[in-house]
């Protein structure tokens, strides 16, 4: 079955009830709020993705949608205001990209306008939804669960690299997942038999001292958990792992391409799309279920 009809599988479901009142308040042309705690110009990729679901379901920015974005750039503080604003525009629905941080700001925001993730964390133990199948209030969306594979990540750079015995592992200590990760992060490296060493970054300022501390513990290899700040600043990773000679793994395939190890994760076609699906249409439906991610994932 392609990922694609997984996906139309996964659409057909049932469960999330959105306000009446926030469906019934719609202009005619539907004005689209974007959260990204990202930099519009390293998204293009997952943008047209997104907008490649909304023609799906015969929606066209410009044509029948409107889209007015918010950009953090890096910055989670930013996202509360951020937020605040989309509000006070009275969008129809906010659809935050691939952060934790956004969803949980536009959240907080409101209550009455439908809020549509696309995120790496399970929503339920980030306190967004009750649960997958049945979200409850105005959230829902699609989740890749890339947070949750991890350790699937330290096992295959261990098996590449069998003789590193100390690994260093990359988090980003403002994320609401920080400490879900480590703890997951630490039992596999346990289990692996290699010492993990975890290194925060929250901002890319702190990048440089993360790669001297690397070469001073003599790490074999580093893990770089899932964080919006890592994504936007992913090629700039794989170029300081390439420089200091450090075997990284990551989510996403331009890691590698700029010179990172490998990557493993979803593609982001395949999780921006649904993303753009979910926004069309949950204006022609009464409930909404969370869409997981397909099982297929990408390895680079």
């Amino acid at each position: 079955m392609s990922s694609r009809r997984t996906f139309i599988t996964l659409l057909g479901g049932a469960a999330a009830a959105w306000p009446l009142a926030a469906r019934g308040q719609q202009p005619a042309t539907p004005v689209v709020g974007m959260l990204s705690a990202e930099w519009p110009g390293q998204f293009t990729d997952r943008l047209r993705a997104f907008h490649e679901g909304l023609r799906e379901t015969g929606y066209v920015d410009g044509r029948n949608l409107a889209i007015e974005s918010r950009w953090a750039e890096g910055r989670n503080d930013r996202l509360p205001a951020l937020a605040a604003e989309l509000v006070r525009r009275q969008v129809s629905v906010i659809v935050t990209a691939g952060s934790t941080p956004a969803a949980l700001a536009a959240s907080a925001a409101t209550t009455t306008i439908p809020i549509v993730f696309y995120i790496g964390a399970n929503p339920v133990e980030a306190g967004l939804v009750t649960s997958l199948s049945r979200p409850g209030g105005n959230v829902t969306g699609v989740v890749t669960l890339n947070v949750e594979v991890a350790p699937k990540r330290l096992e295959l750079l261990h098996d590449l690299v069998p003789t590193a015995t100390i690994i260093g592992a990359l988090v980003n200590p403002a994320t609401p997942y920080a400490e879900a990760l480590t703890r997951d992060l630490r039992t596999a490296a346990h289990t692996l038999g290699v010492q993990l060493h975890v290194l925060h970054a929250s901002s890319e300022r702190d990048f440089d001292t993360v790669f001297t501390s690397l070469v001073q513990l003599r790490a074999g290899g580093l893990v770089i958990g899932t964080d919006a700040l890592f994504n936007s600043r992913s090629e700039q990773l794989a170029g300081l792992a390439l420089r200091h000679a450090v075997p990284a793994i990551y989510q996403f395939r331009e890691f590698v391409s700029a010179g990172g190890l490998m990557s493993y994760s979803t593609t982001v076609v395949d999780t921006y799309r649904p993303l753009g699906v979910y926004k069309a249409e949950f204006s022609r439906a009464k409930s909404r279920p969370i869409c997981r991610s397909s099982r297929r994932r990408d390895s680079s």
